[in-house]
């Protein structure tokens, strides 16, 4: 059975690029905000969630905070994906609980080759 992994981000275009890399080598879900990004993953139990950072309802960092306050999520690996690579993002996504960064605009192999790694025997090692 392949791996499922949860991508979310408010823009369609993400959500659609992400899938292009992606689609066909694992199941896919997605979700277009933090509070719906919650809701699936505890729905959905993904082996892996990608997780956009500037999003209504409830940003990233937020949302990565509360998947790691529940059971089934919190060891999940979470990788943040966002055009925020300042030092201080990185910190505060490290803070909230994220297992990896990528920043936008998305490199294709960096993507997967992350995806890979912590999909490859469930620890990221």
């Amino acid at each position: 059975m392949s791996k499922k992994i949860l991508i979310v981000d408010d823009s369609m275009t993400t959500l659609a690029m992400e899938s292009m890399i992606l689609q066909g080598k694992y199941q896919l879900c997605k979700a277009r905000d933090g509070e719906e990004a919650v809701a699936r993953a505890l729905a959905e139990k993904p082996d892996l969630i990608l997780l956009d950072v500037v999003m209504p309802k409830l940003d990233g960092f937020s949302a990565c905070a509360q998947l790691r306050q529940h059971e089934q999520t919190r060891e999940t690996p979470i990788i943040m994906v966002t055009t925020r690579g300042e030092e201080a993002n990185l910190e505060q996504g490290y803070s909230a609980g994220c297992t990896d960064y990528v920043t936008k605009p998305i490199n294709a192999a960096e993507l997967l080759s992350k995806v890979r790694n912590y999909l490859a025997d469930g620890t990221g090692s």
